[in-house]
């Protein structure tokens, strides 16, 4: 594993058509404003402006990953990769603050006017690297089981309250700062809601991938199902070429009060199969909104994947 060396520099007719990224999130958007509209959200809450306007971001990063070890600190064409991950976020218009969260028990008194991303980690080597390319970072407890705990341990930590908290994945070096906008105004403009995520088209040659996570939404653009499997599943057992299935992209957002009770939730049956953290939300009976992008997924899930990322970044000319 190459050693941390931070660079200086810094309807469902809509989910079955392509389009580009922005077209999307406006789709998903204006969905999401409709529905308010019907349940007089507007009266109730005081108009959108206000409504789940402080957004925070968070990167959660831990070091012993069952796949990959050590993944947050491999280097991606001579930067580590959460370092890549954190310049992308820092892009975002929605954020207020970008934190790491660290799993580690140690408090972090953060300044409440820094509009970066934070980080939350497991690791002293991982806040260490953090630190050196000028991240915010947040130590939390290697008892964390999933990202969306070791977001709600950061946001305990935080001095500033927030109505938004935004988990960004720190294997998603090319994340793109529209998607992250894109989940955090979809959130906004439904208060049915209390998370909000994003998906894009699924690659036939993913589709019994199990590390590619499927979605299945409604025709108002809330989740039904995430699976490890290729859902729907049809009865000849095949990938139906004509079907437009949903690929799950790690980026995720909460409503901050829902957080907070996220990890009082017993763990649920399907969650536990799937080992997915978003079905327990589901089963449990709350809403998730999605939207779909048009997004070409680059997640690091194993070291094979860091050679992928380089060569479309060599292809794309990206630095």
């Amino acid at each position: 594993m190459p050693v941390c060396a931070p660079s200086s520099s810094s309807s469902s007719n809509s989910f079955g058509s392509s389009s580009n990224t922005k077209t999307w999130i406006v789709h998903g958007i204006v969905a999401g404003v409709a529905i308010a509209a019907a349940v007089g959200a507007r009266a109730y809450l005081g108009g959108f402006k206000k409504f789940r306007s402080r957004v925070v971001g968070i990167i959660p990063a831990r070091f012993a990953s069952s796949r990959f070890q050590g993944k947050p600190l491999v280097q991606i064409l001579g930067k580590p990769m959460i370092q890549r991950t954190w310049e992308r976020a820092k892009l975002a218009t929605t954020l207020d603050h970008v934190v790491w969260a660290v799993g580690w028990m140690k408090t972090s008194k953060l300044s409440p006017c820094i509009l970066e991303p934070v980080v939350a980690t497991d690791d002293e080597k991982i806040a260490e690297c953090c630190r050196g390319f000028g991240a915010d970072v947040i130590m939390t407890s290697e008892s964390c089981q999933n990202g969306t705990e070791r977001c709600n341990e950061a946001l305990h930590k935080l001095e500033k309250k927030y109505d938004v908290v935004v988990n960004i994945q720190g294997d998603e070096p090319l994340i793109e700062p529209e998607i992250i906008d894109g989940v955090v105004k979809a959130l906004q403009a439904a208060p049915d809601a209390v998370f909000s995520t994003a998906v894009t088209s699924l690659k036939p040659e993913d589709a019994y991938d199990p590390n590619r996570v499927k979605c299945v939404v409604d025709n108002h653009g809330y989740a039904i199902y995430f699976s490890r499997g290729l859902i729907p599943f049809n009865k000849s057992g095949k990938v139906n070429p004509q079907y437009p299935y949903l690929l799950h992209l790690g980026i995720q957002s909460y409503d901050s009060k829902f957080l907070k009770i996220y990890p009082e939730l017993r763990p649920t049956i399907l969650q536990l199969e799937e080992d997915l953290e978003q079905l327990k939300v589901l089963e449990n009976g709350y809403k998730m909104k999605v939207i779909k992008v048009d997004h070409e997924a680059h997640g690091v899930d194993t070291p094979e994947d860091v050679e992928k990322i380089e060569s479309l970044m060599r292809q794309r000319n990206l630095s």
